[in-house]
Order: C-alpha cells, then structure tokens, then sequence
C-alpha cells in the first residue's frame, strides 16, 4: 500500500492477510488429520499382512493353473520388489492387559527406529514382524551376521526400555515369500528354545550345530506340556500337543523304532502316575495294555489315537474331581463368560461384576486354570464354535458372532491357529 492510505482498505488488507493465514492453518491441520488416519489404515494393513504371512496357503491356483501368491499384493502395497526377508516374533511374557497399549507403541518405535519392518498386532502377549532385506549389507558381513547385529541390538534395546522380560526368536532369511508361514513358525521355533526368563534365539543356531540335542529337549517340552494340560482338564490342548507330539516323534526317530516306542512307553505311564497323583484311586486296566499295543504296532496313527484315548480318560477323571474344588469366585466367572461369551468381556469388567480385582482375579485364573484370562476366554470361544459349526443351517458369520468376535476374517485365522484348519475346513470333516 502506498500512502496516503484509505483507513477501510488497511482493515480490508489485514483481513485478507488473516483469512491466508487461516486457511493455511487449515491445511495444516488437515494434513496432520490426513496423516493420523493413513498411519492407522497401514497399521490394520501391516497386522493384516502378518496374520496372512502365518496363514498363507502356497499351494493356490489361479485359474491357469499357475501358483496364485496371496501376499503379493501386500507387498506391492508396501512396495516391497524382489527383496530377501526374515521374520521373528517377540513376546512380553509378564505384559499386562493395562499395559499392551503402552508397550506396543515403544515396540513399534524400537523396531522402526533399526529400518524398515512391518509389524502385526498383538496375540496374545506375542507379536510378529516381517523384515524386507532390499538393501545392501555391510561390507564384512554376511547376510546372517547382519541380521544377529541388528536383532540382538532391538533385543537389548527393548530389554532396557520396557524394563520388562523379553524373549525373541528370529527366523532364517529366506527369499521366496511363498514359505511365509513356514518362516514364521521357524521364528515360533526359535522363541520356544530361549530361557523362560528372556533371551533371543536364531533359529540356524538352534538347528545346525546340535540337532540332536534340540529335538531330545523338543520331546521333553512337549511332554511335559501334554502332562501339565492334563492336569488342569484341558481336553483340546491335550489332544492338539499329542498329534504335535507323536509327530515330532515319527518325523526324527522312525529309523530308530525301538527308541521311539521307549519314549511312548515311559511317557504313557508318567500320564497315568500324574493322574493318580490327583485321583487317588484312579483305576483303567486299558494302561495294562499300553506296552503290548506300542509294541506291536508301527502304525502312527494307531498309536496317536491310542494315546489321545488314554490321555482324554485321565483328562476326564481329573475334570471329575475338580469341579468339585473350583474356588467359587473362578466357578462363578466361569458360568459369567459361558453366559456371555457372545459379549466382548474384559477382565476389568468381570472383576467388578464378582467384586474383586482385577490383579486377584488374573491370578486367580492362573493358579486355577493355568493359563491367563485371555488364553481361557479365547479356548473356551473356539470350543463353542466348533460346535456350532455341526449345525449346518448356521452360516460362520453368525457363528463367528455367537461366539463374541466381530471380524469373520479374524476368527478365521484364529480358528486355523488353534486347530489347524479353517472353520469350513472343519465343517467339512463332520459326518
């Protein structure tokens, strides 16, 4: 403006310089709200991207016949072009439910602070990542030294800002994205050989030097998990871990059939001691016949089956006399979330309904039933559904809100985790 200056044209001038100034403002708030929004749509995208990396099926077929790759269009949506990957996964054993929020979001920044990585929500108190290999290595590393440098330096990293337990297992790096699933169960693999009390495993370490040793120590982990399951009554684990158990036997020990019927021998009578040990006067003469049956049969799925059947009989005694010494707070949650299992019941809200809290009542569980809140809810949801799913007219959307979950996908893959198959898979096997 030039003077002499109109007094109405400098109120016109400032006004003008405002509203600039507001609308820029504006677009800044915008772009910040924009941003939020994308941050939280690759959030769902990247969970997404894990649970289908755990549940990949490699052998779909487009309609050429050719192999159809479900995860390719994730990893184009994530721009990930011809890249080797390793993934791991990494569990808070003590994380409480209050603070799952709090310590995901550090986890998140730790591990995107180390490069780029793609990161699932959590299941349970596990979390599972994928990490692209696109760029070049250090120059005196390999591949696989570059990878324990970086996962041991996340691991202490994690260690010191949670102030918390942490256990890792880390996969092998492998270059073909069909083998996601393999890949991550190697990564499972690997997170069961650390120390309960934290540590972080490779899973070349744990399978090329002493192979041996690491199967002897796997039998020995499953069986006392099968004994343990069985002596808190729980049916589905006992005979998920035996088919588990009886095939990581067959798998190392078949050339070596009189080893492999030792272990079943000596196992089969440690369940019946464990059970007698809670059923005083428990009695089934079919244990008589256990070294006569082992013995004479090669046939592994004669033998798992009879292990499950004499298992579920010990699984059956103890059920017997422990509903009889069921802590009446746990007995009276138990029928509150068999009642509302349709519902999204929180801890929280369980302990006020009992009029405890929520602290004891975790405990409670533990010591009861042996396995957290979220793991029995989860268990006892997915028992229902398989036997809903024997009623034909029920479709699994409704049945997949029946049993208290919203996302049909989701239950899914959770169904698929615990028991190997889909919910239509199963419905299938239902005479």
């Amino acid at each position: 403006m030039t003077k002499p200056v109109n007094r109405n044209l400098i109120i016109q001038t400032v006004r003008n310089c405002m509203n600039m100034v507001d609308k820029q403002h504006g677009n800044f708030s915008s772009n910040i709200e924009l941003h939020e929004k994308l941050n939280f749509v690759s959030s769902i995208v990247e969970s997404d991207f894990i649970y289908s990396c755990i549940f990949s099926n490699s052998n779909l077929q487009n309609d050429d016949g050719k192999n159809a790759n479900e995860l390719q269009p994730y990893l184009e949506y994530f721009k990930i072009e011809n890249c080797s990957y390793y993934m791991c996964c990494i569990e808070l054993p003590e994380m409480g439910q209050s603070k799952k929020a709090n310590f995901y979001e550090k986890l998140r920044d730790v591990l995107n602070q180390k490069g780029r990585c793609i990161i699932g929500s959590f299941m349970s108190n596990r979390v599972g990542a994928f990490f692209p290999i696109c760029d070049l290595v250090e120059l005196d590393q390999t591949e696989d030294e570059n990878v324990k440098d970086k996962m041991n330096s996340i691991y202490s990293i994690l260690s010191i800002q949670l102030s918390a337990k942490v256990r890792i297992g880390v996969s092998q790096v492998e270059r073909d994205i069909n083998f996601a699933s393999q890949v991550y169960n190697n990564a499972l693999t690997a997170l069961n050989a650390t120390s309960l009390s934290g540590g972080i495993c490779f899973y070349n370490d744990c399978v090329s030097e002493n192979q041996e040793d690491f199967v002897a120590n796997k039998v020995l982990e499953l069986s006392d998990r099968i004994i343990n399951r069985i002596k808190l009554a729980d049916a589905g684990s006992v005979s998920q871990l035996i088919s588990e158990f009886v095939s990581l036997l067959f798998d190392n020990y078949n050339s070596q059939i009189d080893f492999l019927k030792n272990i079943l021998v000596e196992f089969i009578f440690t369940v019946k001691n464990s059970t007698c040990q809670i059923v005083a006067d428990y009695k089934n003469n079919a244990f008589d016949k256990s070294f006569a049956v082992i013995n004479n049969s090669n046939d592994k799925n004669v033998i798992e089956q009879f292990l499950k059947d004499r298992c579920l009989e010990c699984v059956s005694a103890i059920a017997s006399v422990q509903s009889v010494k069921t802590n009446p707070i746990i007995k009276k949650a138990c029928d509150y979330i068999e009642e509302n299992i349709d519902q999204d019941i929180s801890l929280e809200q369980l302990a006020e309904f009992l009029g405890v809290s929520s602290f004891y009542l975790s405990k409670l569980f533990k010591d009861e039933k042996g396995d957290n809140y979220i793991s029995y809810v989860t268990q006892l949801r997915l028992e229902k559904a398989k036997r809903l799913l024997s009623d034909k007219s029920l479709i699994i959307k409704e049945i997949t809100s029946m049993v208290g979950y919203k996302d049909q996908n989701y239950f899914s893959k959770l169904f698929k985790q615990h028991f190997g198959m889909t919910p239509s898979e199963y419905r299938d096997t239902i005479k």
